[in-house]
């Protein structure tokens, strides 16, 4: 007997009026299996289907792994050699910095010495003056 829907699993039970018995299974109950077995054996088709799809999207997922580790490490490699050549850089640019400091130093400390020569030149005759004064005074009458 074909079965339309799950109702017809069910024999009507007599007319309205007082409360009797309810509804009994018209078969035998042979269970679920052989309720969903009709309707899995239809969708096994699009459960395979499911199932290739699933696989390629995991390959797809691991090729995309894959690849993305290969970039990470390239753009890593050249990081490491953008940040050397980076470090060169900025030592360079330290060193000229300080060898300009040095050379203004330099330039100021010779200004310095090159003032303090002129000052002192510029007392050699007074003090000289003086130091005569002061050895010859003893010797000249009238003078201490």
């Amino acid at each position: 007997m074909a079965r339309l829907s799950i109702l017809d699993q069910f024999r009507p039970v007599g007319a309205p009026g007082p409360a009797g018995p309810a509804g009994v299974p018209a078969t035998d109950n042979q269970g679920p299996a052989a309720e969903l077995g009709p309707v899995l054996a239809a969708l096994a088709g699009d459960a395979a289907s499911c199932a290739a799809l699933v696989e390629e999207a995991r390959l797809s997922a691991e090729r995309d792994v894959t690849q993305a580790r290969a970039q990470a490490a390239a753009i890593l490699s050249r990081a490491r050699l953008d940040a050397g050549a980076e470090r060169a850089r900025a030592a360079a640019r330290v060193e000229q910095a300080a060898s300009e400091r040095d050379t203004a130093l330099l330039d100021q400390a010779r200004h310095d010495a090159a003032a303090l020569e002129e000052s002192g030149r510029a007392l050699i005759p007074a003090v000289v003056g003086k130091v005569i004064d002061t050895l010859l005074a003893p010797q000249i009458p009238g003078q201490k």
